[in-house]
């Protein structure tokens, strides 16, 4: 395999300032710019749509950029993609395995493509089979795994050649809670050998498990940063408002009659309570609200990027 080139300079692995990528008349990323670093977990959300698909085959060199730059693992996109994609994984959001394929035909077949050596195959494939557990599923048709095994295949597929970096789009859509939890459990021991990983999800207790954030929509990067720092932005934190936590017996209703209050300016339900920003001003009697149990509330991610895309609709 060949060596990457980023050096121990510091360099993010993935550097990214003002990427365009137009498919004729269709702006699908407006000039983002974004960095990650290594071993970072890094996550990327945004509604199906926004342009998370088409930047992450933009960074692999899989699509032309139409402006800016991109440097990954300290190559060029646009001069060197052979270079990245030889020290790059991709899960994408399909299952892209052969179903027709054993997992142990999916892993020979791969380490093949990979030109892996029989002593390298034969090794790398051990300490994955190790790490993801499938040793009891080798000899099961790709296609007869299910959702969650799937997964640990594909990942198990991608990370043969000992990639620095691997992207993930949406690796945990459409698998259970269980799965989804060991998923990623198996990702940060990657990420703690110092494996970067580029993660695009619709989850939000997902996005609260990366290191840093970045929310897109429309194709435009409206913010990045760890979830907290996100949480704290200004546009999420209005003067003169306050979040808050209401528990009350009967959520559905208390949130009818918040919304009808004056001072109330967005109130959702959280399991049996009731989250909501209102006017600072607005005393608790005055949101009807007394006899409830009422805590000092903060942002959620959901509501960071829900404040994120209404403001960019008013636009």
């Amino acid at each position: 395999m060949s060596s990457p080139a980023q050096a121990a300079n510091g360099e993010p692995v993935i550097n990214v300032r003002d990427a365009v990528i137009r498919f004729g008349p269709v702006v699908a990323v407006d000039g983002v710019s974004l960095h990650v670093r290594r071993g970072e977990v890094f996550g990327l959300l945004g509604p199906n749509g926004s342009g998370k698909t088409t930047l992450i085959r933009g960074l692999c060199g899989l699509v032309e950029l139409t402006q800016g730059t991109v440097r990954v693992l300290g190559y060029d996109v646009q001069r060197d993609a052979e270079r990245i994609r030889a020290n790059i994984g991709y899960m994408s959001q399909k299952f892209s395995l052969y179903e027709d394929l054993t997992s142990q035909e999916n892993l020979d077949f791969y380490t093949g493509i990979y030109g892996l050596t029989v002593q390298q195959g034969r090794d790398r494939q051990a300490q994955l089979i190790e790490q993801t557990g499938l040793a009891p599923y080798l000899d099961r048709r790709a296609g007869r795994l299910s959702g969650g095994w799937k997964q640990r295949l594909a990942l198990a597929c991608a990370l043969l050649h000992e990639p620095q970096l691997v992207f993930l789009d949406e690796p945990t859509a459409g698998i259970d809670p269980v799965a989804r939890r060991d998923l990623w459990d198996l990702l940060f021991r990657l990420a703690a050998l110092g494996i970067t990983l580029f993660v695009t999800t619709h989850y939000m207790d997902e996005a609260e498990r990366c290191a840093r954030v970045g929310y897109i929509y429309l194709g435009k990067l409206l913010a990045q940063g760890t979830p907290a720092e996100l949480k704290h932005l200004p546009g999420v934190n209005i003067p003169g408002t306050r979040w808050l936590e209401i528990f009350c017996t009967d959520s559905a209703e208390l949130l009818e009659r918040l919304r009808a209050r004056p001072g109330v300016r967005q109130a959702t339900i959280f399991g049996q309570s009731v989250h909501a920003l209102v006017d600072a001003d607005r005393s608790n009697a005055a949101l009807g609200l007394e006899g409830l149990e009422v805590r000092q509330g903060e942002p959620t991610l959901e509501d960071v990027f829900v404040t994120l895309s209404r403001a960019q609709q008013k636009e």
